[in-house]
């Protein structure tokens, strides 16, 4: 192959050619039969939105980045790619688009709409997987909303059921107004927004002794049994809240034990405002003194600590909020009244009443529905669980077997668990998702379940095979489907095979890479539903990414307006520039996405490029490749100092990217690479090595080893750094005329005979005085490729030891620098200052000497420089035209000179500790 076929410029348009190629040819493929060493991956399952983002990219880069460099250890890797379909992204999506709500049409009509959006989303999203050069083996591809992998999710619920770990009960839930359904504490999102603590009276409570003594522990008191009505300007206790428009919901006030304030008011009652029942003032520890007035209302329910005490005191509990967010009948007046329209006008009627005292700004931490952002509220509904508090320190010890990168991580989930209170709510009220497998007697109402082999079922359109114990043969199908989590929380028993028997030849997997916004629940679920279905960790490895920011230092998002699209850089620089961006950063730590970040990745493909094409005209003429295939072992025997430096220079930074791939420490990875090939190898050797390419006097033998040297190194730092760039190590790979991919081939093995630290050691001083004096040819606008005459290294005691070693590398200085004789001395050099030329310096002489000027500058042009340069030196000044000059009258220019008396440069090397003598 000659140069002409290697194109001056590398195109990054290549990158689909490789990608069919890559497709047809099955590289990936994952075989498991057990003749190597296997590698499994859980893939994270995007929802199919129809496009990746850059945080996308940054996790499924790490991913790729693992599974590129285990194929290259020799492993059989599984790395597969999963949908997660289900859940309320897809419906939301799918109300937006279609300008409907979910029961605007029938189950099955608004099911197909998901389906038809969620199928067309995963098509694009593959293609821009692909376009990046992912390695997903397709072949292994799952898709949460197919038959299969329902069967598996159901299944799972059978499971857990049956081992008492999913029930049905009626508890308090987090419930989104917006999307009328349930949804788990993991899935409640927070901000901030500011708000108005109201301080309201609650006048003391005026009941009948008889009325009194009939009320069972803490029960509050209704209108509807005790309808008198206290004086609203008569002090009670002051309630500070946030909420007025739930005090038709509250059933008790509670204070601190420990309080003054209230000491006396326990066990008394006190008239809730406006909605007029009467509630018992208790006392608990966890009540804080110090906010608002120190007594708060119970409401049913306003937050997680109301459902503590809820259930601690055994109180009741009044649902004054319906699944829409609308006020029910339960709040009197303001009924039919949305959430916010009521607090506006539970304010007015409290001031107007005479029960509002004050108001104050504040700071509120407010939980929101994670995909719509609507307030969630708390409703008591009959739900299914997963009985988690049950599996905690199970969880917790998985946790800590596994290995966290980084180890910080792990806090986040072991933090998660300590303060899970309630269990999972995996009941949604929404059609998009996999059916809960249920169905319900219609005479006594027992829950009936399928038998494993009818899985997969829909219960509002199959049926039991047998009749209910009762003898009864009608049923009721559960409506409400599964958490989308109860979906994504299987992958690794999925991407397994489980639960044919022989999924255990891969499960656990070896890795879980996912983001550290996720960990309380892919993370934690994941793990909870693995331990329960199988009793094992369901990964050995956890490696967290982190986010990525935009250009103006914010999180990418549409809202701010700085997202830039993974296809925008691909367009203009290919995939692996965008490749390199997001090698360049650190395991959970959020990364900032800048152009010259990805500029310097395509100026670094570029650089690589130009060596690559300049040196294939030397190695892949017919002669030198038939050489270097058939005699390696013997070019080996003659390589030359230089030679052996790279190769020193190679192994080292093989082994550095080696350790690095397998502590998923890409950042250091990708720098070593481009710092040895760009400097290392393009600065440093290949100039090193170009006299012995050209130059006809050089031994043959000297000029193959060169060949052999160029060839291996480029071939083998292709193969570390293709997992990073895969489009351009493929293209370069295959004009060396491999028969396979790079990404089948191994990972380069060190050469024992040829891993010298102290080769690398002495060639580093080489190559520093290399750099001394290409330093000064072009500080000295000397073009490199000219000759200089001598090149003289002054040593002494202290540097000494280098004569060996520059003795050694004599040859290559000399050829690399173009020095004619090169030489090392000891002491210094003998060197004179020699004036050349003496001009005078007519703004000074004019002014000091005026109409004897003439006579001055006369004098100087017509004297020999060395006689006035030696009465300067000898006496300091030269008497002239009744006046006196000294050297601050001229402008001399000097010059260094040898002991031969030619002129010279002398450079003094700080690193080095020597002084270098240049003759031209």
């Amino acid at each position: 192959m000659t140069n002409k076929e290697i194109p001056k410029d590398y195109d990054h348009k290549i990158e689909e050619k490789w990608q069919k190629k890559w497709e047809d040819d099955e590289v990936y493929k994952f075989i498991g039969d057990g003749t190597r060493p296997r590698y499994v991956i859980d893939t994270p399952p995007p929802y199919p939105t129809g496009l990746l983002h850059m945080g996308h990219i940054l996790n499924w880069a790490y991913i790729d980045f693992n599974a590129r460099y285990r194929r290259e250890k020799g492993m059989d890797v599984l790395f597969p790619q999963g949908w997660d379909c289900h859940g309320l992204p897809t419906e939301v999506k799918v109300e937006e688009t279609h300008n409907i709500k979910k029961n605007d049409v029938s189950r099955a009509e608004f099911r197909d709409m998901c389906t038809e959006l969620t199928t067309g989303n995963i098509i694009k999203m593959r293609k821009q997987m692909q376009s990046v050069g992912f390695s997903q083996d397709w072949s292994r591809e799952y898709i949460t909303m197919t038959p299969e992998y329902r069967k598996r999710t159901q299944l799972s619920f059978l499971k857990m059921y049956n081992q008492g770990l999913v029930y049905q009960g009626i508890h308090p839930v987090n419930w989104c107004p917006r999307c009328e359904t349930a949804i788990a504490f993991a899935e409640v999102e927070y901000s901030d927004n500011t708000t108005f603590l109201n301080y309201v009276n609650f006048p003391p409570a005026d009941i009948p002794e008889d009325i009194l003594n009939s009320v069972e522990g803490n029960s509050y008191i209704r209108v509807s049994d005790c309808d008198t009505k206290a004086d609203s300007s008569k002090p009670g206790v002051l309630i500070a809240t946030t909420r007025p428009e739930l005090m038709s919901a509250c059933v008790a006030v509670v204070v601190h034990p420990d309080d003054e304030r209230y000491n006396s008011l326990l066990g008394k009652y006190v008239e809730v405002p406006l909605s007029g029942q009467k509630v018992k003032i208790i006392a608990d520890d966890e009540v804080d003194m110090e906010y608002g007035t120190g007594a708060v209302m119970i409401c049913t329910f306003g937050d997680k600590t109301d459902v503590a005490w809820v259930n601690k005191y055994d109180l009741d509990v009044i649902e004054a909020i319906s699944e829409q967010g609308i006020l029910t009948s339960a709040a009197g007046r303001y009924e039919g009244m949305e959430l916010q329209e009521a607090k506006v006008k539970t304010i007015e009627d409290l001031k107007a009443e005479g029960y509002l005292t004050k108001q104050e700004e504040v700071d509120q931490n407010v939980g929101q529905c994670w995909r719509c952002k609507t307030p969630i509220e708390i409703l008591v509904k009959k739900q299914w669980f997963v009985a988690v508090t049950k599996m905690i320190d199970e969880i917790k010890e998985a946790a800590e077997e596994m290995n966290w990168v980084p180890e910080h991580m792990k806090s986040r989930l072991l933090n998660w668990a300590d303060s899970m209170e309630w269990d999972w709510c995996i009941s949604r009220q929404r059609l998009f998702a996999t059916p809960m497998p249920v169905w319900y007697c219609k005479d006594c109402g027992k829950v009936i379940l399928p038998d494993e082999d009818q899985l997969p079922i829909d219960p509002t359109v199959d049926m039991p095979n047998k009749a209910c114990e009762c003898g009864c043969e009608e049923f009721i199908g559960e409506e409400d489907v599964l958490d989308t989590w109860m979906d994504s929380s299987i992958s690794p028993l999925s991407v397994a095979g489980w639960p044919n028997p022989d999924y255990e030849n891969i499960f656990p997997a070896n890795i879980r890479p996912q983001g550290h916004d996720i960990i309380r629940t892919w993370a934690f679920y994941t793990t909870l539903r693995c331990l329960a279905l199988t009793g094992q960790k369901p990964f050995d490895d956890i490696v967290i990414n982190g986010m990525v920011f935009g250009e103006d230092g914010y999180k990418m998002s549409k809202s701010r307006g700085n997202v830039t699209g993974p296809e925008e850089v691909v367009s203009e620089y290919g995939a692996d520039p965008l490749r390199l961006w997001a090698a360049n950063s650190v395991p959970g730590s959020d990364v900032a996405f800048d152009w010259k970040d990805i500029k310097h990745g395509y100026k670094f493909i570029r650089k690589f490029w130009n060596a690559f094409r300049f040196i294939s005209m030397h190695i892949f003429d017919e002669e030198s490749e038939n050489t270097i295939r058939n005699n390696e072992d013997s070019i080996k025997e003659y390589l030359n100092p230089m030679d052996k430096w790279i190769f020193a220079k190679f192994n080292k930074v093989n082994k550095i990217v080696d350790d690095a791939f397998d502590k998923y420490n890409y950042a250091t990875a990708i720098n070593t690479i481009e710092n040895f090939v760009w400097h290392d190898f393009c600065d440093e050797y290949i100039e090193a090595v170009k006299y012995r390419l050209y130059n006809d006097d050089i031994d043959s033998s000297s000029r193959i080893a060169a060949k052999y040297t160029l060839r291996y190194i480029v071939e083998n730092s292709l193969k570390l750094l293709a997992p990073f760039a895969p489009f351009f190590t493929e293209e370069v790979y295959q004009y060396f005329d491999n028969n396979e991919s790079i990404h089948n081939s191994l990972w380069p093995e060190i050469d024992e005979n040829l891993d010298s630290t102290q080769n690398e050691e002495n060639g580093d001083l080489a190559i520093e005085l290399i750099t001394e004096v290409r330093r000064f040819k072009s500080a000295s606008k000397i073009p490199l490729n000219v000759p200089v005459s001598n090149v003289n290294v002054y040593l002494d005691d202290k540097t000494k030891n280098l004569e060996d070693i520059f003795t050694h590398f004599s040859d290559d200085i000399s050829g690399t620098l173009k020095i004619e004789n090169f030489s090392i001395k000891t002491g210094k050099p003998e060197v004179h200052e020699k004036v050349i030329e003496i001009e005078p310096d007519m703004s000074k002489i004019g002014p000091t000497f005026k109409k004897d000027a003439g006579k001055v500058i006369g004098f100087i042009k017509s004297t020999d420089p060395n006689e006035i340069a030696k009465q300067l030196q000898e006496n300091g000044e030269i008497a002239i035209a009744d006046g006196i000059i000294t050297e601050d009258f001229l402008n001399m220019k000097k010059e260094i000179v040898g002991a031969s008396g030619k002129k010279v440069d002398i450079l003094q090397s700080e690193e080095l500790g020597l002084i270098v003598e240049v003759i031209r």
